[in-house]
């Protein structure tokens, strides 16, 4: 087991909202297909205006949002607007080429605090045609003092309705206080935790908010123990072997293609649609960088 600790990100420039991104990470690059980790909150909202992340793009992508406090409205190129609440999923499929914008609504808690997840699509769904999912029923598996919400994918032979192109599951686990119990896990899955709140001990590693913990592959069980209320995020899936270019919303092969998709962002052809309705810019690409991209795999 290794911790992978977390960069702090201002989302939107330097007076954004900020995040916590545990993948990728300096070590490790994805967990099965989960390519991206950002972490936020608890913030509170008397302080910080909240999330505001204009109108951008993504490719090659699903992204997952997941919230343990407040409110977040998204708003898509295909015409979805949705606002999600904890116990929610939202699941985007950018596919071959999506935009949407993500705020804190105008009525909103005094809290935000949740997670927002990328998973890289195969080579063979890459390039599909986008989507969007509201899932807002999702199944829930209970043991003594641990009770599990599946995301995605599979546990404890519960299956989540969500979409996965690869085999992987994510699920948040909330142990009641002097809770321990076991969790079934996949031998062939490489896993890893991230706690929400609280303490958790996962096996013999003590874990807080921040880092990541990557639990790594050849077990058929997780034990979780807490001595007050805690709440973790859940990450696996089977090791994904595709080496990738990932660059700012992007998830390509190569170079070339990711000049290309900044290119049709930049000059608003149809590949990305358009965001209607939120009141602020489009987000820019940054620059290219001065050396070209090389694809990688899933550890540095």
């Amino acid at each position: 087991m290794e911790f992978l600790e977390g960069a702090a990100v201002a989302l939107g420039g330097p007076r954004g909202f900020e995040v916590t991104r545990t993948l990728p990470s300096r070590q490790r690059r994805m967990v099965g297909a989960w390519c991206f980790l950002d972490a936020y909150g608890p913030h509170s909202l008397g302080v910080t205006p909240g999330m505001r992340v204009g109108p951008h793009p993504h490719t090659g992508l699903q992204t997952v949002t997941w919230l343990v406090a407040g409110e977040v409205l998204h708003r898509d190129s295909l015409g979805n607007v949705q606002e999600i609440r904890p116990g929610q999923l939202n699941l985007m499929t950018a596919g071959q080429g999506i935009s949407h914008a993500e705020a804190t609504p105008e009525r909103h808690s005094d809290v935000i605090h949740g997670v927002q997840l990328w998973v890289a699509l195969p080579h063979a769904d890459r390039d599909m045609p986008p989507a969007f999912a509201h899932h807002a029923d999702l199944p829930v598996f209970s043991d003594g003092g641990l009770d599990a919400t599946v995301l995605m994918g599979e546990l404890a032979g519960l299956t989540s309705p969500a979409a996965c192109h690869t085999p992987l599951v994510g699920a948040e686990i909330r142990l009641g206080a002097d809770a321990a119990a076991t969790v079934p896990v996949r031998p062939d899955f490489e896993y890893a935790v991230l706690a929400l709140d609280g303490a958790p001990v996962i096996e013999d590693a003590a874990l807080k908010p921040g880092p990541l913990l990557y639990v790594g592959s050849g077990r058929s069980s997780l034990r979780l123990s807490t001595a007050s209320p805690a709440r973790l995020l859940l990450l696996g899936g089977e090791p994904f072997e595709e080496r990738l270019v990932m660059w700012w919303n992007f998830v390509g092969r190569s170079h070339d293609e990711i000049v290309q998709m900044r290119l049709d962002w930049e000059s608003q052809t149809p590949r990305f649609g358009e965001v209607r309705g939120y009141d602020g810019p489009r987000m820019p690409a940054p620059p290219m960088p001065l050396t070209r991209l090389v694809s990688r795999g899933r550890v540095r």
